[in-house]
């Protein structure tokens, strides 16, 4: 009870010159808990903080022990079970044998380790395109494993232990293939973009992206490369004219991927991760992320702890202790690390936790039009550059996002500008050339970005009766070289920045003049040290003179002028260096929390509850707790299709719930609901090619439609059916069935 009074008192207090006394204020900035503490713990030792309450949640593989009855276990994608065969094996050159070979060895790995799934695609029921895949992978399930010679094996540490069998014998010496789990983490540290304020790219969780990024650079054929490389290209160029297209261009990258057996997936191992579910001391209201579990975003924007209505001390711990430099630009790429800038840095919009798309977070979007031209007042950047010159007469995007920026304040107190929002863009085309890292992560940007446009400054008025909350909003338009799926536009090249500007220079002067780096691997080429604001006290001390250099000259950088004033430069050099005095470091964000403390075993992230911030209390709480919707039966009318839907309902008594699967009451089309299911279907025809595709909510008498009328021409098909409850399309049942049109 005193802690709870405490935190009752600091909360009051904070908010006192918003409130009436002795009335609840309406409106909570950022997310429940007041305080985060990160620390790192084996997972013998997890289990132990568990025991005592010491942890609400562990973030990182765990097995269950017996007797775990206040435990709850959240389960996601953790690594891909694969098979990497020699070159220079001469038993295996072809493709026959290592294919063969594959199919024997699978049911083999599954009775040796039972964690594992035996599964011989890439694209799993855990990635959200499996509804279009489902039929390939049934194809693949059903395979004869055929006799052949016996692969010579070695294993990988994560799969070490394995006896060896009929189905395949030791290495000694010479070696036919390797045995080996491929974590996604490690699948997409190369493939991702994780830089400042932008996550992606937008396919970052889908399935054919994983499938060529485990197996293309395996490929020995130079004309099956080519054609693997060729169709990625158009994928990700948007270089298809409808849906239908866009399956088929997925369904053959992973085939041509995989044909050869070259490197191969036999299964998948799942992540189990546990939060302390005890009455009193557990947490509840959790969400995660189906590929990255609690090690995600949404898992801090949902959880709340039992005790408390709102803040609290929430106490995490991790498998590794944060081992990347503390750098918004090219830091934070450990797990650990990535588990911090989460919650301290802001992303523009995060991934969709059980399904595809983007959750609007800092940026919202407005409209997706297009093709369109380029006014002459948005900014074209110069490619090496990054100066800023205006757009030339007659130039056309083929895509026009037009976004809602959520402006609010640093933890300095200076406030978010629209130049906050230019400059990442800037830096991006100024210093791709120089840092690999950065190029790496800044290449679909800056393939795709045409212009910016800074439209106007609206404000939104958030009315509480006697309170009310005024948000500055800019409206941005980004001009995109081509056209993106509505759902991956957003996440192509949104306008944020978590840091202000001031800061990304200070980082700029740090690299210019030799004293650290930005990328790990740039350090590493150098002979630096990787760029970081909070723990090498060497190079913080070494800041200090820099900004107060750039104070005295008031310095805003030639990308600005015109955005920023000689007034406004001062002030904010001012307030960082009064930050770094304050906190003893310089890692300024907008972020909904900051860095408070820091060492070796542990990280104190403190909430920031500022009214400008847009996030509140609550904004998340849909994505806790996901429910799932099954076909209960089918029935065709016509050129209809009825579904019969079951559906996870839930029952909330106090601290506890029920989840059970019942037949779902659909409301009619246009009704307003709680729960939005929906269809999702795939029709297939002959030499396995997608002819049409689309989503059905439409309900009449209790069932839910899947009108197909004048969408499939004369032919017979398998129809892929599956369904999503509020956006939920983890490891979703697929029915597949023969449908036939005639003349």
């Amino acid at each position: 009870m005193a802690r709870v009074l405490a935190s009752v008192l600091v909360f009051l207090a904070v908010f006192a010159s918003w409130a009436e006394a002795g009335h609840e204020i309406p409106y909570y900035p950022s997310f429940y808990p007041q305080e985060i503490t990160v620390t790192a713990a084996e997972p013998g030792a997890a289990l132990r903080l568990f025991a005592r309450n010491a942890i609400h949640a562990y973030v990182g593989p765990l097995a269950a022990p017996k007797g775990a009855a206040e435990l709850a276990w959240i389960e996601s994608f953790r690594a891909f079970v694969v098979l990497t065969f020699n070159p220079a094996s001469r038993a295996f050159a072809e493709p026959r044998e290592r294919c063969a070979a594959a199919m024997r060895l699978a049911p083999a790995l599954a009775t040796a380790k039972p964690e594992y799934v035996v599964y011989p695609y890439p694209v799993t029921p855990w990635h959200e395109d499996y509804v279009h895949h489902a039929d390939l992978v049934e194809a693949a399930k059903g395979r004869a494993a055929t006799a052949g010679a016996i692969p010579r094996l070695r294993m990988s540490r994560g799969v070490s232990g394995l006896a060896a069998g009929p189905a395949w014998r030791p290495a000694d010496g010479e070696w036919d293939a390797t045995l080996e789990e491929v974590p996604l983490e490690q699948l997409l540290r190369e493939a991702a973009t994780r830089l400042n304020g932008w996550i992606g790219p937008p396919w970052l969780k889908q399935g054919w992206f994983h499938a060529h990024a485990l197996s293309a650079r395996a490929l020995s054929d130079p004309s099956a490369r080519s054609a693997v490389e060729e169709t990625f290209a158009r994928r990700v160029r948007g270089d298809y004219t409808s849906a239908t297209e866009r399956l088929n261009l997925e369904r053959r990258l992973v085939s041509l991927v995989t044909r050869g057996c070259e490197r191969i997936p036999l299964g998948y191992a799942l992540r189990r991760e546990a939060v302390n579910d005890s009455y009193s001391e557990g947490v509840e209201n959790v969400g995660f992320d189906t590929q990255a579990g609690l090690g995600s975003g949404v898992f801090f924007r949902t959880v709340k702890l039992k005790d408390f209505p709102w803040n609290g001390w929430l106490r995490v711990a991790t498998a590794t202790r944060p081992a990347a430099a503390w750098n918004p630009v090219a830091g934070f790429t450990d797990e650990a690390g990535a588990l911090v800038w989460s919650v301290l840095g802001d992303a523009a919009v995060l991934p969709e936790p059980y399904g595809v798309g983007w959750l609007p977070n800092r940026v919202r979007t407005a409209e997706i039009s297009g093709p369109v031209e380029v006014p002459r007042d948005a900014l074209i950047l110069e490619p090496s550059t990054g100066t800023p010159r205006p757009a030339a007469p007659g130039t056309v995007a083929q895509q026009r996002v037009t976004y809602r920026v959520a402006l609010s304040k640093f933890h300095d107190q200076t406030k978010m500008t629209v130049a906050d929002i230019v400059y990442p863009y800037v830096f991006a085309r100024r210093w791709s050339e120089k840092d690999r890292g950065i190029d790496r992560a800044t290449a679909l940007l800056r393939e795709w970005l045409a212009a910016v446009r800074v439209v106007k400054l609206d404000t939104e008025v958030r009315d509480f009766g006697d309170l009310q909350v005024f948000l500055e909003t800019p409206v941005i338009e980004v001009y995109l070289r081509h056209a993106a799926d509505l759902a991956d536009a957003p996440a192509i090249a949104p306008p944020w920045s978590p840091v202000p500007w001031q800061l990304l220079v200070l980082m700029e002067e740090a690299v210019t003049r030799g004293l650290a780096a930005f990328s790990e691997d740039e350090a590493r080429r150098r002979g630096l040290a990787w760029l970081d604001l909070v723990r090498d006290r060497k190079l913080v001390d070494a800041l200090g003179p820099i900004a107060e250099s750039l104070e005295r000259r008031a310095y805003v950088p030639e990308a600005l002028r015109g955005l920023v004033t000689v007034e406004q430069a001062q002030q904010r050099w001012a307030a960082l260096r009064r930050f770094r005095r304050q906190n003893g470091h310089w890692l300024v964000t907008s972020g909904p929390y900051r860095l408070q403390k820091w060492s070796a075993d542990a990280t104190v992230l403190a909430v920031f509850r500022d009214l400008s911030y847009p996030n509140v209390v609550g904004s998340f709480d849909r994505w806790a707790l996901p429910r799932r919707a099954w076909i209960g039966a089918i029935d065709r009318r016509g050129d209809r299709l009825e579904l019969q839907v079951d559906a996870q309902t839930l029952t909330k008594f106090e601290r506890s719930y029920k989840i059970v699967r019942e037949p779902m009451r659909l409301a009619p089309t246009g009704e307003k609901t709680h729960d939005t299911v929906v269809a999702r279907w795939t029709a297939v025809g002959a030499g396995d090619e997608v002819v049409a595709t689309g989503r059905a909510q439409d309900v009449e008498g209790d069932r839910l439609i899947v009108d197909l009328r004048g969408k499939l021409p004369p032919g017979t098909y398998r129809v892929l059916l599956a369904l999503t409850l509020n956006g939920n399309s983890l490891n979703p049942e697929v029915k597949v069935i023969s449908y036939r049109v005639t003349e």
